[in-house]
Order: C-alpha cells, then sequence, then structure tokens
C-alpha cells in the first residue's frame, strides 16, 4: 500500500482530543501516487541489518577517537498497540500534526542530484531542513508543544535549555503565541545560536557545561516563574512535532516515485530519532531506520546496545554541539531502543567533509550537528550504492568562521577541489 497522509486512520484508543485535526490549509497536493518498486531493501539477520555496515565492510565498536558503526542487538518492535498502551505518538497523531501545523511550518525540499547519485552509485533524496523557520527542525516541536498547551499555561511562558537549535525554535514559537520564555544555553554556545535567541526576544541564561547542570537550573527558573518546562526532546508533543518530518519527507518521495530503503538521521537526544521511527514502524514494507552520532557522544547507540541508559564520558569534545547531549532522554531511549535498526558515529573530519559536500553540490549552509546523517553517507558507513537512502540536513545555524574552517580543512583533505 502507498503511503498516504490522507488516507483514512481507524479509531485509536488515544484519549489525546488535542490531536484532532484543524481545517486543512491550501497546501501542495498530498500525494497518493504507487510508489516507484526500486532499490536494494536491507535483509535482516540474526544480529542486525546486515547491509547497513556494506558486506565488505566489517566496523568495529564506537570509541573516542573511532568511528564505526555499533552492533545493536535484535529487538522485537512495538506494535500499533503497545505504541498506544505507551502514549506514544501514533502514526495517525503524526500524520495529524503535520495536517494541523502545514501553513504555519516551511514544507522544505526533498532534494536530489543526479551528479551526487552518479557518484555515490544509488539514489540520495536530500531533506532541507536547514531551511525551516530559525533554521533548525526544532521548531516543529516547539511549536506543537506551545499550540498544544492551555492558553493560561502558555500564558505564565516556557522555560527550556539548549545550545541553540531548540533554544530559537521554542523562543520563536513562544513569540508566535505571545507567551515569555526563558532560554537556559551554555556559555560557549555558537554566536550566531546565541543571537537568533535574542532575535526571537527570550530571555537566556547562560551556564557553564563543565560544571553547572542545565536541567535543575531549568527546573528552578521554571518553579520560580510558574513557567513550564520544555524539553528539547523528551516530551511526546515535540517527539511528535519532529516526527512530522518523516510524514512530510516520506509523501514528497512519493510524490517523485521515490521510496526509501534506509532513513538516515542525526541523533543527540533523541527526538527526532524517535519520531521519525515510530512513523517508520507503520509501514508494511518500512525502511531502517539508522541514527548517527559524533565520536565519543554515541549514548544512544551504547545505551540501546547495553539496554541501560547510559552517559557519554565527561572531557570528550566535537564540533557538533548540537548533538552534544550528556545522556538520552528517558522517553527517547524507551522509543529509540524498539525502533533503531543500526548506529553510526563519524568524526569531526566526516562531519567537515559533509558540510563542504553540502555546500558544493546543494549550495546548502549546513552546521556540524545537521550534517551528521550526510556524513554516514559520504564515509560509506551507510553506503548508498545500490539502494535509495533518505538523510535529514537537521540544521544550518553556524558561526560563519566555523563554517569557513571546516570547509578550509574538509578541502585540504582532498585530492581535488569537490
Amino acid at each position: 500500500m502507498p503511503f498516504d497522509p490522507d488516507r483514512p486512520t481507524p479509531p485509536t484508543a488515544d484519549p489525546v482530543t488535542a490531536y484532532a485535526p484543524g481545517p486543512k490549509p491550501a497546501a501542495r497536493p498530498l500525494s497518493a501516487a504507487a510508489r516507484a518498486g526500486a532499490g536494494m531493501p536491507l535483509t535482516r539477520r540474526a544480529d542486525g541489518w546486515a547491509t547497513v555496515a556494506d558486506d565488505a565492510t566489517s566496523l568495529p565498536p564506537v570509541d573516542a577517537g573511532r568511528a564505526g558503526t555499533v552492533a545493536l542487538p535484535p529487538r522485537a518492535r512495538p506494535t500499533v498497540q503497545q505504541i498506544q498502551a505507551s502514549n506514544w505518538p501514533t502514526l495517525a497523531v503524526l500524520r495529524r500534526t503535520w495536517i494541523r501545523q502545514r501553513s504555519s511550518m516551511i514544507e522544505t525540499p526533498l532534494l536530489r542530484s543526479a551528479r551526487v547519485d552518479d557518484e555515490l552509485g544509488g539514489r540520495l533524496l536530500v531533506k532541507a531542513e536547514v531551511l525551516q523557520h530559525t533554521g533548525s527542525f526544532k521548531y516543529r516541536g516547539a511549536y506543537n508543544r506551545l499550540e498544544l498547551m492551555s492558553p493560561d499555561l502558555r500564558a505564565r511562558g516556557v522555560v527550556g535549555y539548549s545550545s541553540g537549535n531548540h533554544a530559537q525554535g521554542l523562543a520563536a514559537a513562544a513569540r508566535e503565541f505571545g507567551a515569555p520564555a526563558v532560554i537556559v544555553m551554555p556559555a560557549d554556545a555558537p554566536r550566531t545560536k546565541i543571537e537568533g535567541v535574542a532575535a526571537y526576544g527570550g530571555e537566556i541564561v547562560f551556564y557553564d557545561r563543565a560544571r553547572d547542570d542545565r536541567v535543575a537550573i531549568t527546573r528552578r527558573i521554571g518553579a520560580e516563574r510558574g513557567m513550564t518546562v520544555v524539553s528539547a526532546y523528551d516530551d511526546r508533543d515535540v517527539i511528535a512535532g519532529q516526527g512530522s518530518i518523516a510524514v512530510e519527507m516520506l509523501d514528497q518521495a512519493e510524490s517523485i516515485g521515490q521510496r526509501p530503503d534506509v532513513v538516515v538521521v542525526p541523533c543527540g537526544g533523541g527526538g527526532l530519532a524517535a519520531g521519525t521511527g515510530l512513523c517508520l514502524q507503520a509501514m508494511p514494507d518500512r525502511p531502517a531506520l539508522v541514527i548517527v552520532e559524533p565520536a565519543g557522544h554515541d549514548d544512544t547507540a551504547r545505551s540501546i546496545a547495553e539496554g541501560r541508559r547510559l552517559p557519554n564520558p565527561p572531557g570528550i569534545r566535537t564540533i557538533c554541539d548540537a548533538l552534544a547531549t550528556p545522556i538520552p532522554g528517558a522517553l527517547t531511549y524507551a522509543i529509540n531502543a524498539q525502533v533503531v535498526d543500526a548506529a553510526v558515529a563519524v568524526t569531526d573530519a566526516d562531519i567537515a567533509h559533509a558540510m563542504l559536500y553540502a555546500f558544493a553540490r546543494f549550495k546548502l549552509v549546513v552546521e556540524p550537528g545537521g550534517a551528521a546523517a550526510l556524513a554516514a553517507v559520504l564515509s560509506g558507513r551507510v553506503p548508498v550504492r545500490g539502494r535509495s537512502v533518505m538523510v535529514v540536513l537537521t540544521g544550518g545555524n553556524v558561526d560563519p568562521e566555523t563554517f569557513a574552517a571546516a570547509l578550509t580543512v574538509a578541502q585540504a583533505a582532498l585530492d581535488e577541489p569537490v
């Protein structure tokens, strides 16, 4: 059955009436075209998705100085009934969230390049979420959380912690609803993200990554001011907003006759991965979901492999500020432990190369964390040859100096220009 976001959905036991769809705005016609049966789907083996790392490649577990693929144990996939019983966003909720918000979001393009397909030997579909409001996918989740709050709670305001993308998304969404917003940010956050939060009217409280507890600071502010704490990822409504990206990009792929065999997303706190995974679970011939983390910050992969939440070791640096979370969220871990098929870690050099490639081939400015999924593809850890792979470029909020330095380093490592 083709993927069709407009397909009627049978009633569920979900009691949350706030997710009822509103009137559908005039927008791009939704696709119900039959999918093109192309590509080489992954084959399931007892030890996981064997072909994610390529049959000819055996990569070791990830450590702080080496990238690779983490072997995840085989796990039972959640049924629709289990998803409902856990009060996680179902596909029906994700569809309604996307439809309800279509007039408030930018439908970011799904890009394809014949030159890139020739270079990689397959089909690469690139979701350019860098072009979303505030320059990041985080706006979708923050907006959904604010929209579903009661007027009284919104009037009291919201507070959240973030290195910058959720910070800007929350500040911008709060401004749309006339709500005050306080953002707890690390003092070393990229300048462009700090300036963005201020421009959207957010009040900034800085903290030290090495010494301060951002969660405690945020909760204290919430308690003192009567504000609602809005997590960047560990929240059902935020996950539903971020997961609406999957509904949108699958529909876009359908409209051009494509169906991905693999969907690749960056993973920090895990909200985008969780929302995407819940969307894919309901598909009868679902694509594999691969998450990508920075080397040394592979907390979600290690947590899934060990069966419990594990923190990242302190003191390991990465240029991917947006993905440098200390530990997976409790809710996102519970979901991702059941919906993620494979996990990959990439180095700073891989990230810099992906930033250069996105700029050269797609004319997009992508921040380090936003380029992680593309880095996994270009490094060969998620091969494209003979299949269709969809990646999400999640953010473009990068300081000019950081962007220029990354491109210079990446170009210097190549024998010829990209």
